[in-house]
């Protein structure tokens, strides 16, 4: 349209004189070309705003999706509180969310697809963060992925995470030892525990005076070799959620903790989460690209040359690679 008026206006200025402006067929094309344009752009117009809405409810069918996204990259930037190494960055997680979307099983439904995809690119996230963690840190990132999931559902009580996280504080005055099988010690922590749960934390209204009542009832779980999948007493087995469950595992055996953590973790967002990939340097390679290379960091002790050198024939490249030795120190 910009280009016909210019034509336009050119072709006027052109013409000195009315007569001659008239008598100019060129003038007369230009504007029968652009009344049919002017046309032409207003259907269009009409069209691409139908179409426009119709994008916008699409998108907005998926902002689930972006909310998932948000909550796993939050998740990772995290973890260098952790250990500075664990560092990752915008770009690096935008091209895994995209080849999430490009490699996940396509649907045309689109409640299924949203389901697909949170699945995929969590599990994607989970098995490539897990390549550069430390072995002692996989459970806990399984942790924190699942609990920041499961808070982004609005399904955990903050009061009672910070409990589990820093338990009972502040000094409170133990009851008399009403039970035979802790000794006083292991009942002063036991009373801690419980009273602050059963004054703080609604869901644990009643939970002391009933421990203290029918103290024979918890010894089972005290005693028992897999006290983490011992059913609680009494209606507290229905009446809490998994996670208050382990709040009490975690006053009277708190050593199970770690048992009781996969087990949660199982039970929320699947084994999978529990269960680390193996190092392959093939996945790394894949995920990498012309402008994100492999770079190694190495302990004292490692020599990644021969993983490299198997990873070159692998993908016929035996001769497409030059060593540079860069000297001692």
């Amino acid at each position: 349209m910009y280009d016909l008026e210019s034509k336009i206006l050119e072709t006027l200025d052109a013409a000195e004189q009315v007569m001659e402006l008239l008598e100019t067929d060129n003038l007369i094309d230009i504007l029968a070309d652009s009344k049919a344009t002017g046309d032409e752009i207003a259907v269009r117009r009409a069209e691409s705003e139908v179409t426009e809405k119709e994008i916008d409810v699409t998108r907005e069918s998926f902002r689930a999706v972006a909310y998932r996204s948000s909550l796993l990259f939050f998740c990772i930037v995290d973890l260098n509180i952790i250990d500075p190494m664990y560092q990752y960055s915008l770009q690096w997680f935008q091209r895994l969310f995209a080849s999430s979307v490009r490699d996940s099983q396509p649907s045309e439904d689109v409640t299924e697809r949203i389901a697909i995809l949170n699945e995929y690119q969590t599990l994607s996230l989970y098995q490539n963060v897990c390549r550069s963690l430390f072995e002692r840190h996989k459970l806990l990132f399984s942790l924190l992925l699942c609990t920041k999931i499961l808070f982004g559902d609005n399904k955990i009580d903050p009061d009672e995470w910070r409990f589990f996280l820093s338990g009972a504080s502040g000094e409170i005055e133990p009851m008399q030892n009403p039970t035979d099988w802790l000794d006083d010690l292991e009942w002063t922590q036991v009373h801690k525990q419980l009273h602050v749960m059963d004054t703080k934390l609604p869901a644990f209204a009643g939970i002391l005076e009933y421990f203290i009542n029918f103290h024979k009832k918890f010894k089972k779980i005290f005693d028992s070799p897999n006290a983490h999948e011992e059913p609680l007493p009494g209606e507290w087995n229905t009446k809490l959620n998994s996670l208050q469950k382990m709040l009490v595992l975690k006053a009277i055996r708190a050593d199970k903790i770690t048992l009781a953590i996969q087990n949660y973790i199982t039970e929320q967002i699947g084994k999978q989460y529990i269960e680390p990939p193996t190092f392959r340097l093939s996945d790394c390679y894949k995920d990498s690209s012309n402008i994100s290379p492999l770079i190694f960091v190495l302990s004292t002790g490692s020599d990644p040359v021969a993983s490299f050198l198997k990873l070159c024939q692998d993908n016929d490249m035996m001769n497409r690679y030059d060593t540079i030795s860069l000297g001692q120190g």
